[in-house]
């Protein structure tokens, strides 16, 4: 293949005219989708590489929660993390390294994806779009660093149970596999407020209806922390759940503030049984 032919592979926009309004044929499209894989499959397998010089510290940042919770629990039990297997160090590199690239490439992967659907977009929505990306994100990465905050507490809980005079071994793809559900579940779980205020914008949820089921959200909030922190210990879940409490408090103020200037609520409201003089 000559070096045109490469380029044309990550050629995002077509070389002959569009129609009208800017308009691009379905084969176009395809060419475009085909040039943004290509763009996003390249960043992750640099990315990839990339981390495998800084191995040494992704090692020791992925095994830091246990290491502290090992140093808390002293003496009072045996717990270490094996590799097994002959090829497990290098399943141990090669799965830590794939993730590290995928975060370290999701900029470029997560534009490619909002470049390709943005030109479909009204005005309107690539504002929304725009204040999705710009709050999401920070409030994914806000679950994820208290989950990490959070993880040393649960494993000392965990490990705590052992019974006298019995070692604790742990395989590191159990381990490693936790630890990212884990984090996970705590990013994941941040956003759920966000996606309520979303609701409340498109009219779906109104602030009224979620101060009359406030008790009923408080309770779900409590059994989702219990039942979605895979530590299942009391502090991890108390860390989920008044965090996510204090986000659903604010979702509601914020959605009371939105359906007071749209003016939601101030027209009559007539009983079910009721008939309306129209």
């Amino acid at each position: 293949m000559t070096l045109s032919g490469v380029l044309d592979l990550f050629r995002v926009r077509p070389n002959g005219p569009v129609g009208e309004g800017g308009k691009m044929s379905l084969a176009d499209h395809f060419r475009e989708l085909r040039a943004r894989l290509m763009i996003s499959v390249l960043a992750l397998v640099v990315a990839t590489i990339a981390s495998f010089f800084i191995y040494d510290q992704l090692l020791e940042l992925i095994t830091g929660p246990y290491n502290e919770a090992r140093k808390h629990l002293g003496d009072q039990t045996n717990t270490i993390i094996y590799v097994s297997g002959v090829g497990g160090g290098l399943t141990i590199q090669l799965k830590l390294c794939a993730l590290s690239g995928v975060i370290l490439s999701s900029p470029v992967w997560l534009y490619q994806i909002w470049a390709f659907v943005l030109p479909g977009l009204h005005r309107n929505e690539r504002r929304w779009t725009m204040i999705f990306v710009a709050i999401a994100g920070p409030l994914f990465a806000v679950g994820v660093a208290i989950g990490y905050y959070v993880l040393p507490k649960g494993l000392e809980v965990l490990i705590s149970f052992t019974p006298a005079g019995l070692s604790n071994f742990n395989d590191f793809n159990d381990f490693f596999s936790f630890t990212v559900r884990m984090l996970l579940v705590f990013g994941l779980a941040f956003e759920i407020p966000f996606f309520v205020v979303l609701l409340n914008l498109a009219g779906v949820v109104s602030g009224q209806a979620l101060g009359r089921y406030r008790p009923w959200i408080i309770i779900g909030t409590f059994v989702f922390a219990a039942v979605a922190t895979p530590s299942t210990d009391p502090i991890s879940m108390l860390f989920l759940a008044f965090p996510m409490l204090a986000l659903f408090l604010l979702s509601e103020v914020i959605a009371r503030l939105v359906d007071r200037r749209r003016g939601r609520g101030k027209a009559q409201q007539w009983a079910d049984d009721e008939v309306s003089p129209l």
